[in-house]
């Protein structure tokens, strides 16, 4: 990435992210928090899992995004018969050059929609891993680089267990964040079916607020915001407390603290700050770290969620208060 790309202040960053919030703010309902946590995820330069009851608008935030920003947006359902192939793509024979061509699967775009991605075998989702990981995708032992900005949103039904594959843990950890969007109170529905009168069709389409240059810009600023020393001490001691709860089997890992430390910088920014501030990090925690927890099985059986166990975390843990520099902006 140039210098070009990483010349856009963090203060433009933000003003674009709210923009992009607004644009998709008209379209989806009521859910500024989850849409901030989803957009973080994708300034982040990372991947969001959507797990949430059917038709409570996952889908339709994904292609929002998309179009806000400026993307090439596939959507792919996952389903039971779905092949590996069918999400990288495979090589055919065309029969006017007698040779064998690949086609590029629906993992060749910015933005996949990786739809109700546990109702595939664990061989298919397996497919993704390489693709969110190195962006990259192997097929026969020819390796194809991603354009970027390369983004999986997928979608997750919580309590559809029948005909589903639970997601193994080393793809749950691919994901930077997990986000659940609720049920709408009765004035956000109310305003769902206005708004569907007014524009008298079902689609709704957004004006597209930036490109994937700017995006690419965008997220290339964010590593000129500032995080003090005593802030990510604090990330990775919120990160190594998960791993010493009681109610806990498997902590979360340090990819669980680079989730903290790249998601509270886009909090700050969209706060209008150019620096991390604990609050940013209490704020992206549950979202960043829960999925990554692993409870003991009698926590399952009380019912323990792993939000409950990260609220915990947050609270014995001591935040810091220093304003000095960060050790690595000394030599500035």
């Amino acid at each position: 990435m140039n210098d070009v790309d990483r010349s856009m202040p963090p203060a433009e960053v933000g003003r674009l992210a709210r923009t992009v919030l607004d644009a998709v703010g008209t379209v989806v309902v009521g859910k500024r928090d989850a849409l901030e946590l989803v957009l973080a995820g994708i300034l982040a330069g990372g991947h969001v899992l959507l797990e949430d009851l059917p038709g409570l608008g996952k889908t339709l935030t994904a292609r929002s995004f998309a179009q806000a920003l400026g993307l090439d947006f596939r959507r792919l359902q996952f389903t039971p018969d779905l092949l590996p192939a069918d999400v990288t793509g495979s090589f055919l024979y065309d029969q006017s050059s007698g040779d064998f061509a690949f086609r590029a699967g629906p993992v060749f775009t910015n933005l996949l929609l990786a739809d109700e991605i546990n109702r595939t075998p664990p061989k298919t989702q397996s497919a993704l891993l390489e693709a969110m990981q190195e962006k990259q995708v192997s097929v026969e032992g020819v390796t194809y680089r991603l354009d970027e900005p390369f983004h999986v949103l997928a979608t997750a039904n919580p309590i559809e267990y029948e005909g589903t594959y639970p997601l193994p843990e080393a793809q749950l950890d691919r994901f930077l964040l997990r986000v659940s969007f609720g049920y709408p109170s009765h004035d956000e529905e109310w305003d769902v079916l206005r708004r569907r009168i007014a524009r008298r069709r079902e689609e709704a389409e957004i004006k597209p607020v930036v490109d994937a240059a700017t995006l690419r810009a965008m997220q290339a600023a964010l590593e000129d915001v500032v995080v003090e020393d005593s802030v990510g001490r604090y990330i990775v001691a919120l990160t190594a407390a998960t791993r010493e709860h009681p109610s806990v089997l498997v902590g979360a890992s340090p990819r669980g603290s680079l989730a903290l430390l790249l998601l509270s910088r886009v909090r700050a920014v969209l706060a209008n700050r150019d620096y991390v501030v604990p609050e940013d990090v209490k704020a992206v925690a549950a979202p960043a770290l829960a999925h990554r927890i692993t409870l003991r099985p009698e926590m399952w059986l009380r019912r323990v969620d792993p939000s409950f166990v990260v609220g915990e975390v947050l609270d014995s843990t001591p935040a810091p208060a220093s304003g000095a520099l960060p050790s690595y902006a000394a030599g500035r």
